[in-house]
């Protein structure tokens, strides 16, 4: 089962390094990784996405809130949320393709970052669900390069991750 698990942790030098070694040394996949500073400066927010059984799930929790560099941790995927991700995509646009290109962003609610001749750079927010739509959309044949940021997560309403 997909989790979202996002973590408040210490903004000190070696912190990721230590929550990803916990995943690497107990053989747990990471499918994506955000991190970013937080309004408090001393604070970073991690959003990581896995897969596992719920009682994997369990564990990577706990061993996640005994590691000295977590302030505080909740899994989104337990309660309502919002999930987005960031998408760049360099598609081939040649011709009546260009039109059809632009089309497509539209629909996605994607935008038109960079144009060139032969070359329309996309960009376009949502769920993963939405930005593979995408591409499907296109055409692989149409796609020359991707770049996705992962996943990053809120708690729907009043709850929020703070101290």
């Amino acid at each position: 089962m997909r989790r979202i698990i996002s973590v408040l942790v210490e903004n000190e030098p070696g912190a990721l390094s230590r929550i990803v070694g916990l995943f690497a040394q107990r053989n747990y996949n990471i499918e994506s990784l955000t991190v970013a500073p937080t309004e408090d400066e001393t604070l970073s927010r991690m959003t990581i996405v896995t897969d596992g059984r719920p009682e994997t799930i369990e564990q990577i929790t706990k061993q996640l809130n005994k590691l000295i560099d977590v302030v505080k941790l909740v899994d989104l995927t337990e309660g309502s949320h919002i999930e987005r991700e960031l998408m760049l995509i360099k598609v081939k646009a040649h011709g009546a393709m260009r039109a059809e290109i632009k089309r497509t962003a539209d629909i996605f609610r994607g935008q038109i970052v960079d144009v060139t001749s032969n070359v329309y750079t996309v960009q376009l927010t949502g769920t993963g669900e939405k930005l593979d739509a995408f591409i499907d959309a296109v055409g692989e044949v149409s796609v020359l390069e991707v770049v996705r940021s992962g996943v990053t997560g809120i708690a729907r309403g009043e709850k929020v991750l703070s101290l």
